[in-house]
């Protein structure tokens, strides 16, 4: 009678063991039959040497085509206009680096003044962007009013709609401002608003928000914390991942833009570098151009490189949310 649990124990052991080799063996038989070289001709010589240099022109091709340009055009900011033009893809055929480029497109074309305005404007768009999602997602994971799933609704219904279809109602907001009439072309104020209402932000920061332990929350709530105190002593610390991805993502947008800071900032003393680079081309040498080009480039490059961790790292967390 005493061997019987124990005969039960061994056969359950056994049961479990064989039902954890046929999930390996389901596993490895259904990777076999999805794969397009079997784990067999893998094993052979000619294909393991055929996917490697496959795997290597891949690689180099990459890497052409993403660091290439950049190379370029680091090449011709320091190279005079007539190499540029007469052999565009050989290296400084003159046999001269003309490091004065960089200096003239600097003082002369006034590339670092055109960059602060360009930074100001996009630091500011990334802040109110960052205020506008944080505390908007804030309401409609945390909070949770009544309303919340209707405004998540219209949220979403705004990604639908194309920025073009929008661009001449804001512009026109913009030049005249509702209730008060007043207008705010050529002030940063023109690109800081119109940057912060993005629904995108606001969505991708809920969805963060909704993937956090609610339990904090009551037991914050317990404790007597208003909703103030709870988005800055308990969110806002949980969230960094996801507010340094939504800072570093409005940042390189607002400075990149093009379009709408062409219609609302032109005047000469908060013209950003995107702006200012049109302007460039009717009276700049091209090596001088070259050369406010690569300046202008190097600013996000920098940014990504300075900050990638973070990056990387938020962008991971936030692709990982529960469903």
């Amino acid at each position: 009678m005493s061997r019987a649990p124990r005969d039960v124990g061994v056969a359950r052991t056994r049961a479990s063991s064989r039902l954890r080799w046929l999930r390996r063996d389901g596993r490895r038989q259904e990777t076999y039959e999805r794969s397009v070289i079997s784990d067999f001709d893998r094993r052979q010589p000619r294909v393991t040497w055929s996917l490697r240099l496959a795997q290597g022109f891949i690689l180099i091709a990459l890497v052409v085509a993403g660091l290439g340009p950049l190379l370029w055009l680091a090449k011709a900011a320091v190279s005079s206009a007539q190499d540029t033009l007469v052999q565009p893809l050989a290296l400084f055929p003159s046999g001269v680096v003309h490091w004065e480029n960089l200096r003239r497109a600097w003082e002369e074309v006034q590339v670092g003044r055109h960059l602060l305005h360009s930074l100001i404007a996009a630091a500011g768009s990334a802040f109110f962007t960052v205020v506008v999602a944080v505390t908007g997602g804030f309401v409609l994971a945390i909070l949770r009013p009544r309303w919340a799933p209707a405004l998540t609704g219209l949220l979403l219904a705004t990604l639908f709609i194309p920025g073009i279809v929008s661009l001449v109602p804001l512009f026109r907001n913009v030049v005249s401002l509702p209730f008060t009439g007043g207008s705010i072309i050529n002030t940063y104020w023109a690109v800081w608003l119109p940057a912060a209402a993005n629904a995108f932000f606001v969505l991708i920061v809920k969805r963060f928000f909704e993937a956090l332990p609610r339990e904090l929350f009551d037991a914050a709530r317990i404790d007597g914390a208003d909703p103030p105190r709870l988005l800055l002593y308990v969110v806002l610390p949980l969230s960094r991942p996801i507010v340094g991805v939504t800072l570093l993502l409005a940042l390189i947008g607002s400075y990149r833009d093009y379009l709408w800071p062409l219609l609302v900032l032109n005047a000469a003393d908060v013209r950003p570098i995107s702006v200012a680079l049109v302007t460039m081309t009717t009276n700049a040498d091209l090596g001088e151009l070259m050369a406010a080009l690569f300046l202008s480039v190097l600013v996000p490059v920098v940014l990504f490189l300075a900050f990638q961790r973070q990056f990387l790292s938020g962008i991971g967390t936030a692709g990982s949310l529960k469903g």
